[in-house]
């Protein structure tokens, strides 16, 4: 046994003794759960297709190379090394007479973390030879996986590396980005470059300390990694292109670093001296550019020559080249008059556009290509559709394997879940309604049926569960109420009560423990501050004012204990967008700030958990975790869930991804780490959107082009 084949069933014993300490634990009924929700993401049923450069695109002619089952993303074909063909559990699985396997290295999340697989596949380019010939190390009828990387530590319940990025293997060394080491600074992006030996594990941090490196790319020989980087500036909030610069440095140890290009993503070598990348140009298009190095060392962004590649009128981003391929590029595109992005060739001879997606499959989205090492096939993720004949599960909760045996977490299909006092149902909002729902899936049911957002359920009165009726990220003055639904009412005509009659804005109530008060937000007086008014009847019963200023204090909860109440704010930043998390007690007593996420960012969504003695949140803490382009839309492409000791202790960061995860929930029980699956429906599986400002387009010769 070598010791790849030692390291795999090492891991395996120890995932075997985790998954039996998890189920003791869970039986013993100790721990506690959170719920949150990420834009967009139960929709994400990403595989991993390929077509070829040479010949017309048909759908008869798209492989589809991953499990059908995962998310799978972001991929590279590597060439074949020795050290990389030792990690199969059985390395006569390549045969001399078998012709031209094709070799995977892509990025895949299961049990809701990130890892990077590899993946082994047989056969010819059509669809009969692909399902007869095909054989693959992650779907043999014992399902044997063979993980490059784990993302998860199973001997500490623990997430230790996430990988969004693209991956690259050089020789033995496979080099990726990770978010697993805090910067130590607010809103500093954790994202590093690393690389790690296959044969013994041992792995190297290649990017300096305070610095953020996105989308290595590794040159032919193996000398060279190029990446898009902050350098030491950092970032400033940008959710669309990042204001990135190019640098390389040497693949070996991270030495040599030189920055390459001001102004550059998504870098990519097509030979030792030649880098294309994409910028948004001086007219507006997004558009790839080539760099070329100078021979001579010392290397300067001064001896760099920078070209534009492809023209204005459309946007094209994302390049792939394959070694010394001076022909064309693999892009990605997005055309006026199309919603969809598709992936295309760029001749460079001809300095013309090939499609190649667009004319197999016209209403999906395409992502980030990749190209084989003879440039004979491209690769991209896309949205699998009814792969093997048959829809993915929709599910309900998403287990996310990232956290200690006491304490699940789950992403919900929905917003603002809560769970009831007993922990034995859960309310959450799917717009337009608000549901309640069993944490096992069963008995769920639509409770109101007109806009809403947050809820939040009665601790003393059965099946009274608190609402804001009306639209969301709405101003002062526009009509939002509190209600109260009662969920168990027999008379659905007469189960909505509302709690405001003003319409000023009031919203995200939340109970006292005790039952006999409810603070809320209003936007009453013309800024948004917290209120607290009478539970049974509403303001007629009583209004107090609990915070005032121009400012806007908002999505408010109240510890179980009764002694706290926790709100988001941007008093130390009016108008900003800024928000920080607060503590006062109900006496209006007491106030302090619980975090900063650093200079303009956003924490919000606090809520207690059970013993009134942590917090979780979401927040941009950890900054930008991949070039936003990369992925499909998310208006905050970078929040992430962390829960917090409330004298400021103790900070813990629970996801690690480049989603927009937020408005999370503490239930006072524990849910058994597994996936719920609801019942299929009419929805579709693949119905996300690309990033929304890819829909702008500049003016060119004097007209507007949109979509």
């Amino acid at each position: 046994m070598n010791i790849a084949q030692t390291i795999f069933f090492a891991t395996l014993l120890l995932l075997l003794h985790a998954s039996a300490t998890e189920h003791q634990n869970s039986k013993a009924g100790g721990g506690d759960t959170i719920v949150f929700t990420t834009l967009g993401r139960p929709r994400y049923e990403f595989d991993i297709f390929a077509l070829s450069t040479s010949r017309p695109p048909s759908i008869s002619g798209e492989l589809r190379i991953t499990d059908g089952e995962s998310v799978n993303f972001n991929g590279y074909f590597p060439s074949p090394s020795p050290a990389l063909i030792s990690l199969l559990p059985d390395e006569t699985l390549i045969q001399p007479e078998d012709s031209s396997p094709l070799h995977l290295i892509y990025v895949t999340e299961r049990n809701g973390t990130s890892s990077i697989y590899y993946d082994l596949i047989y056969g010819g380019d059509s669809n009969s030879d692909y399902k007869k010939k095909r054989r693959s190390v992650l779907e043999s009828p014992s399902r044997v996986q063979v993980p490059l990387l784990s993302g998860f530590d199973h001997r500490s319940g623990m997430t230790v590396n996430s990988f969004k990025d693209k991956p690259s293997l050089t020789g033995e060394f496979l080099v990726y980005v990770s978010t697993h080491e805090n910067s130590g600074e607010p809103r500093t992006s954790w994202t590093a470059v690393y690389s790690t030996e296959l044969r013994t594990g041992l792995t190297r941090r290649l990017t300096p300390s305070g610095v953020a490196d996105f989308s290595p790319a590794v040159s032919p020989s193996g000398n060279w990694t190029a990446v898009a980087s902050y350098g030491e500036r950092g970032w400033t909030g940008e959710v669309e292109e990042l204001s990135t610069d190019i640098y390389v440095f040497s693949t070996r140890d991270g030495t040599h670093r030189v920055k390459v290009v001001e102004h550059g993503g998504w870098p990519c070598w097509v030979d030792e001296s030649t880098l294309y990348f994409h910028r948004r140009s001086e007219d507006g298009w997004i558009s790839v550019y080539r760099a070329v190095l100078p021979e001579i060392k010392p290397l300067t962004i001064d001896s760099v020559i920078i070209q534009r590649v492809t023209p204005p009128a459309v946007h094209a981003f994302t390049p792939a080249t394959s070694p010394n391929n001076h022909d064309f590029i693999a892009v990605a595109t997005r055309r006026p008059g199309s919603d969809y992005r598709h992936v295309e060739l760029f001749d460079l001879k001809k300095n013309e556009f090939i499609e190649l997606t667009r004319l197999v499959a016209p209403k999906s989205h395409h992502l980030n290509p990749f190209l084989s090492p003879d440039s004979s096939r491209v690769g991209y993720h896309s949205c699998r559709g009814d792969a093997n004949g048959r829809r993915s599960p929709l599910l309900l909760l998403e287990n996310i394997q990232t956290t200690t045996t006491d304490l699940s977490l789950f992403r919900i299909d929905g917003s603002f879940p809560s769970f009831s006092p007993a922990g034995d149902r859960i309310a959450y909002i799917e717009m337009p309604g608000v549901y309640v729902v069993k944490p096992d899936g069963s008995g769920r049911r639509e409770v109101y049926n007109g806009m809403a957002f947050s809820t939040a359920w009665d601790p003393v009165r059965p099946g009274i569960v608190y609402s804001s009726s009306g639209p969301t990220f709405a101003t002062e003055r526009t009509e939002v109420d509190i209600i109260s639904i009662d969920v168990d009412a027999a008379d659905t005509s007469s189960s909505v009560r509302r709690l405001t009659t003003n319409g000023k804005n009031n919203a995200f109530p939340w109970p006292s423990p005790d039952g006999k008060r409810i603070v809320f937000r209003s936007g009453r007086t013309g800024h948004k501050n917290l209120y607290l008014m009478d539970a049974e009847k509403g303001e007629s019963g009583g209004l107090w004012r609990l915070t005032e200023g121009a400012w806007t204090d908002t999505m408010c909860s109240w510890s179980p204990d009764g002694e706290w109440i926790a709100f988001a704010s941007d008093r130390e930043s009016p108008g900003s967008g800024s928000f920080e998390l607060f503590l006062i007690h109900p006496n209006g007593t007491g106030l302090r700030k619980l975090i900063q996420s650093g200079s303009g960012g956003r924490t919000n969504h606090p809520i207690f958990s059970p013993d009134s003695k942590s917090i979780v949140f979401t927040s941009d803490y950890a900054g930008i975790s991949a070039e936003p382009i990369s992925n499909p839309h998310h208006y905050q492409p970078y929040g992430d869930i962390f829960t917090m000791k409330l004298d400021g202790s103790n900070l813990r960061r629970l996801t690690h991804n480049s989603y927009e995860d937020g408005t999370p929930a503490w239930a006072p029980r524990f849910i058994h780490p597994d996936d719920v699956v609801l019942p299929r429906t009419n929805d579709s599986s693949c119905s996300f959107e690309d990033c929304h400002w890819l829909n702008k387009y500049p003016t060119l010769k004097g007209r507007k082009i949109s979509c």
